[in-house]
């Protein structure tokens, strides 16, 4: 047993026991480690440099502030230490990333016995932020270190000085076939081991598959299958036929590269790098690989096989068998900078580097380098569509072509509790001590109604955290964050947030992983390949008891009937996958009816949504969201001076309304037009695939055993509705009922209104206002149970382990409640007769606005 930090090492051992890295070391931990370093135990000396250097977080986490003094007072002679002496000192003050290392290396610059040392220190520092002027302002005054430092800086030493990848790779295949979705790589029950990576990647697969056995089913997956593979020699692989469905979760990516990628100096517990191939890599996950270094290839992946020995040559576009040389699949690369981002790191670290190379070469006054690759050039005639030219907008130009490289202003951001923790992380890494993003919103939806230990210390301490840097955090039980971020959003803006579901319908929104959120969050951008859209155009006159989720599933339905759509997962055919939806036709809902539509863009696995709604719409809409920001700046919410410059905002634009509208001649990449005429009952979306639209009287009897109403996809009046449908039942409803409202604020309305009473008596168990079974992370239905529900998905196992799950409206689910069974359409509109004449009061909205 080690005689020194001995609390460390014993949770070193625990973890060690279950087969995961110890974690990095916080604030108490390192400072005993600092004190150890100056009188090492005899025989320690190696193993404290150890975790001096490779067990410490960078960026600005408080241990790193920790090592950052100790290591700059052994630089400068203040503390002498035979671990470490000064010149290893600034090294490894070099390797903090950025934030609290940043101030001494600047200062060691003036430091000549040293300045040296800090020179190449900061050479490969990249996030530097307003530290810049400081070292530009040291070169005006003649220091040659400052100067030679930002000459390196606009040489890219920083990235030159990286290895180019190489021209072959010899790879082990980690293949799984058919469909590999965000929960099979971090599955929701996990949720809260996402921010320890080596500890949430033991889940990863965990419900076994025809092709693929979890070690301990349900608790560990298949580990022994993926160390059986290395066990070849070579790095894997990872290979699927559909790959990264479903939610923007970076932990996914997290999890996946914690197996195929590599260890990233300086920062523990975290993996880069690694190569993913796959038939069709949802957008969002593929976003997010580029992000975390990695190299994402779409390929024809049939004759890749577990077990493989493989080639990548990725400068020829192919891999090959490795013995035989045979060809197997061809590839190319989907921008001309993707190797770029693998070489720096990532997406980021090459954003933020050649933005810090950019500033040195205007200080120098020199031109552009060609260092980095181009991205593409985009040439296009005719007119702009209404979200290219939201996101032009953003860019500063009248709009922005598809394939087309940016980088939009975001104003508002969102964060939810299972994402957050990652995103603080992220944040701590970015070394962000103060938001760019004048919005930046957290919320507590998916953990309020049945917390963990581990949760109740993030509702107790990521609140400040978003405070501090500026930001917005809801309290638990306030609701489910898109609802309310929706609220916060200026029209024909750009946002972003931790959440697939992040389809804002004022504007346009760019769901990301948790390290681009935190990237947005920080500097106020993101890094955008401009999709194309498609458009869905609506006509004709909605039949009553045709509900908005039935139009919502119309659009797969409509598609799978044109072509544009297939189930099937080898080859499949998706229109929408990784292109922006644009609805018309539609104008006059209201903006929160339209998030409806915009939410279940993540379904068909969109980038984004944008909606043309009329300018009353808005107007309305604003005027309500403006009273309720400035309520909850009343209320005590922080940060108020947030909320109250984003009501500021959306008062000057009512003083002067206008929105973008899409030019005459512009072009969609598929036009989808559906005629409401045709529509004459519910469609819903069979088990388990959000993608197979069905209509009602294909399903028709099917027996159900559980019923849920809630997620981000209802509103006041889906629960009126479901109401006033229970009204006349006599006895409790034939199925296991759940009902979850969206926030707080929906809740008391019930309440007010007496329908808690109602649904009461009809058997439901109403759950705090947030996510309840939608992300099947907290409260799940019985194993195998046959489902239907309103929430956006229906992955296998996210409701529960082994349930069959339909999606459908807050009506037909009422009706199936009293049934105990799915209707069939006679029986569906005979028991929703009882809404007819009262739309207006069942469908109305709350509008804080009437309340002042």
């Amino acid at each position: 047993m080690e005689k020194y930090l001995t609390e460390y090492y014993e949770q070193a051992g625990e973890r060690a026991r279950l087969g995961v890295e110890p974690l990095p070391l916080n604030a108490e931990f390192t400072k005993q480690l600092c004190e150890l370093c100056k009188n090492p135990p005899v025989g320690s000396e190696s193993e404290l440099l150890h975790l001096l250097k490779d067990r410490i977080n960078p960026g600005v986490d408080e241990s790193s502030a920790i090592k950052a003094e100790f290591l700059y007072d052994i630089a400068t002679g203040k503390t002498v230490s035979p671990v470490v002496d000064k010149t290893l000192a600034v090294k490894l003050l070099g390797t903090m990333k950025g934030g609290f290392n940043v101030g001494y290396l600047i200062k060691l610059l003036e430091d000549k016995s040293m300045a040296a040392e800090a020179e190449t220190a900061l050479e490969h520092t990249l996030l530097i932020y307003n530290a810049f002027d400081e070292i530009a302002a040291l070169a005006d005054k003649g220091n040659t270190f400052a100067l030679n430092l930002i000459k390196k800086w606009a040489d890219a030493t920083w990235f030159t000085s990286k290895e180019s990848f190489p021209s072959k790779v010899t790879l082990t295949v980690f293949k799984v076939a058919g469909e590999t979705n965000t929960d099979d790589f971090s599955p929701a029950p996990d949720a809260w081991s996402r921010p320890d990576i080596p500890l949430h990647a033991l889940a990863m697969y965990k419900m076994s598959r025809d092709d693929l056995k979890a070690d301990v089913e349900g608790v560990k997956g298949p580990v022994s299958t993926i160390e059986a593979l290395k066990s070849k020699g070579f790095p894997l692989i990872f290979v699927g036929d559909v790959v990264g469905t479903g939610s923007s979760r970076k932990s996914a990516a997290n999890s996946l590269l914690w197996h195929i990628g590599h260890d990233i100096e300086g920062v523990p517990n975290k993996r880069a790098g690694g190569v993913v191939v796959g038939g069709k890599i949802a957008p969002i996950f593929y976003n997010t690989l580029e992000d975390s270094g990695a190299l994402p290839l779409e390929a024809d992946v049939s004759r890749l096989n577990r077990g493989d020995v493989v080639d990548l040559n990725v400068y020829d576009g192919t891999i090959t068998n490795h013995q035989t040389g045979e060809v197997l699949c061809s590839f190319s690369l989907k921008t001309p900078t993707l190797l770029d981002e693998v070489r720096a790191g990532g997406r980021i670290p090459l954003i933020i580097g050649k933005d810090l190379t950019d500033r040195a070469r205007a200080y120098l006054k020199l031109g552009p380098t060609d260092v980095f690759a181009k991205a593409s050039e985009v040439k296009a005639s005719g007119g702009f569509t209404r979200a290219q030219k939201i996101v032009g907008r953003a860019c500063g130009v009248e709009g922005i072509r598809p394939g087309q490289y940016c980088q939009p202003v975001i104003t508002t951001v969102g964060s939810q509790d299972t994402t957050g923790p990652m995103t603080r992380d992220e944040l701590v890494d970015l070394a962000c001590l103060k938001f760019t993003a004048p919005m930046v919103m957290q919320s507590f939806c998916h953990t309020a109604a049945y917390p963990k230990s581990v949760d109740v210390k993030t509702h107790s301490t990521l609140p400040k955290f978003i405070h501090s840097r500026g930001g917005v955090a809801l309290n638990p039980g306030d609701g489910v964050i898109h609802t309310w971020l929706n609220r916060m959003c200026l029209p024909d803006t750009v946002g972003t947030g931790g959440d697939s579901h992040t389809r804002m319908p004022l504007g346009i929104s760019f769901a990301a992983g948790s390290g681009l959120v935190a990237f947005a969050a920080a500097t106020g951008i993101m890094p955008l390949d401009m999709p194309e859209s498609v458009l869905v155009r609506f006509k004709g006159k909605r039949k009553a008891g045709i509900t908005l989720r039935d139009l919502v599933h119309a659009i797969p339905y409509f598609a799978i009937k044109k072509g544009l759509l297939t189930v099937e997962k080898k080859g499949k055919k998706n229109v929408f996958s990784g292109k922006i939806i644009e609805i018309e036709g539609l104008e006059n809902l209201s903006v929160e009816h339209a998030f409806e539509l915009a939410d279940a863009s993540a379904e068909r696995s969109a980038a984004a949504c944008a909606i043309k709604l009329s300018q009353s719409s808005v107007e309305k809409y604003l005027k309500s969201n403006i009273a309720l920001l400035r309520k909850m700046a009343e209320d005590g919410y922080e940060s108020k001076d947030a909320l109250l410059k984003r009501a500021d905002a959306m008062q000057k634009w009512l003083e002067n309304p206008s929105l973008i509208e899409a030019d005459k001649d512009c072009s969609y990449a598929e036009v989808l037009e559906i005629d409401l005429d045709e529509i004459k009952e519910p469609i819903l979306c069979a088990p388990n695939d959000p993608d197979d639209a069905r209509l009602l009287s294909e399903v028709a009897n099917t027996k159900i055993d559980e019923v849920f109403i809630g997620s981000c996809m209802t509103n006041i009046g889906h629960y009126r509705a479901a109401a006033e449908i229970f009204r006349d039942l006599k006895s409790e409803a034939k199925v296991r009922l759940w009902m979850a409202p969206p926030t707080r604020m929906d809740r008391q309305e019930l309440s007010d209104e007496g329908l808690l009473s109602i649904l009461g008596k009809a058997g439901a168990r109403i759950e705090i206002p947030g996510c309840s079974l939608c992300m099947g992370n907290q409260a799940r239905v019985a194993d195998n149970a046959t489902v239907i529900s309103t929430s956006t998905r229906n992955f296998p196992n996210r409701l529960g382990n082994g349930a069959n799950v339909f999606l459908g409206s807050a009506e037909l689910a009422s009706v199936t409640a009293k049934l105990g069974r799915l209707p069939s359409v006679e029986e569906y509109f005979d028991n929703t007769r009882c809404l007819d004449g009262k739309e207006d009061s069942i469908y109305s909205l709350l509008d804080f606005s009437k309340s002042e």
